[in-house]
């Protein structure tokens, strides 16, 4: 399988990026042609800020269906289920999803997973910036989360992070001592041990299209971020997701904010511009502030930041420890059947313009092996609301 190297095409996410305002250029080889006759992403790029007749709208959206290009209409599915029926299907072009939540709640998980759902369509191209975790960490993260292969969760030949561990190093020892039933290099290592094959199978089907860069809250800046999203958007015909690992951890400069609260708005601000300019989802993931972490639940209004993050986002998703969140006759009534809970998240659609909003869905978390259960429900009990219960 080979792999193409986006990387040779883009700038170095570690050096400041220029203050110029020459655009950048093209990939040499495109993974994906456009057809002939068809705009391209840099095409439309160029006339993205122009003023047009709601004629001129009518006939570009009409040359499009005519030509079988649909996906302005077709939603990516996250394959979260409910959660896709909330939100409108999916994730939309154009669109910014912003995921919140307190730490460890499983944030990381839930996105990159999603960002591994979408790449595993053929046509689709996952761009996963973390400004948290090496690309090296993250992979290992996929190959655990690929034992259980979600949404089956097969947990017979399940992997956690220190197994997966073992198994490199015991068999990586064993070729530095000469004997013959050891491996040598990393990918023969998963491909002879018994637990590993598998998960190794799964994530080659989608590797090519799952690009993982390692982002520095010093120089990352949104302007990289917006470089090489255009260059990647350019070279896969736009079908490309952006995710974004996390929001307030994204470099500011040039511009100098004020503070924090400044510093957000300029970065959300600028995630909605990259989504509406580049027409590509971006979802992010955004941290809690102090008083939210203090809060029996968390809401929207808690992420750390500016009222930017209620405004410029489509969808905002709040994620809460469900046993933590059940109001309390539940616990009472039922110490034992509670406790069962603390397992399970609650996702909390909180802003949607493509539906109702303030709807709970809940997903078992399998935080040993990096997974949500996919195949989530609503939420049946009674849930604690800070609104209400406060006097």
């Amino acid at each position: 399988m080979s792999t193409r190297r986006f990387t040779d095409e883009l700038p170095d996410p570690m050096q400041p990026a220029s203050d110029n305002n020459q655009t950048a250029s093209a990939p040499r080889s495109p993974a994906i042609q456009p057809a002939p006759g068809r705009r391209t992403q840099a095409t439309k790029r160029e006339g993205a800020h122009l003023p047009r007749t709601l004629t001129q709208v009518i006939n570009e959206a009409d040359e499009k269906v005519m030509q079988g290009d649909l996906v302005d209409y077709v939603p990516l599915a996250t394959s979260f289920d409910p959660l896709d029926g909330l939100i409108g299907g999916g994730l939309r072009k154009t669109e910014l999803t912003l995921l919140g939540g307190a730490q460890g709640i499983g944030k990381t998980i839930a996105t990159l997973q999603i960002a591994r759902n979408i790449a595993m369509r053929p046509d689709q191209y996952a761009f996963y910036l973390s400004y948290e975790h090496t690309e090296a960490h993250l992979m290992h993260r996929l190959l655990c989360l690929e034992s259980v292969n979600p949404p089956e969760m097969e947990m017979a030949n399940s992997l956690k992070l220190r197994d997966l561990y073992n198994i490199i190093v015991s068999q990586r020892a064993k070729k530095f001592m000469g004997r013959n039933d050891g491996s040598g290099s990393l990918q023969a290592i998963l491909r002879d041990h018994p637990k590993t094959i598998e998960p190794l199978k799964r994530v080659l089907r989608y590797s090519d299209r799952l690009i993982m860069l390692k982002a520095s809250p010093a120089v990352t800046n949104l302007r990289a971020i917006k470089e090489m999203t255009a260059r990647l958007a350019d070279a896969t015909g736009g079908n490309v997701t952006v995710f974004v690992d996390y929001l307030q951890k994204i470099a500011v400069h040039p511009e100098r904010p004020r503070d924090e609260n400044d510093k957000v708005t300029i970065i959300v601000e600028g995630l909605k511009d990259i989504a509406l300019s580049l027409d590509v989802p971006v979802f992010s993931i955004v941290a809690a502030d102090r008083e939210g972490l203090k809060s029996k639940r968390i809401h929207l209004y808690h992420l750390r930041g500016s009222s930017a993050l209620d405004y410029e986002s489509d969808i905002a998703i709040i994620m809460n420890n469900k046993y933590q969140i059940l109001a309390k006759d539940h616990v009472a009534f039922n110490p034992y059947n509670a406790k069962a809970y603390r397992n399970w998240v609650v996702f909390t659609v909180e802003k949607n313009r493509a539906g109702r909003a303030m709807v709970d869905v809940e997903f078992q978390l399998h935080g040993q092996h990096f997974a949500f259960n996919p195949r989530g429900q609503r939420v049946q009990q009674q849930l604690i609301d800070d609104k209400v219960i406060e006097t």
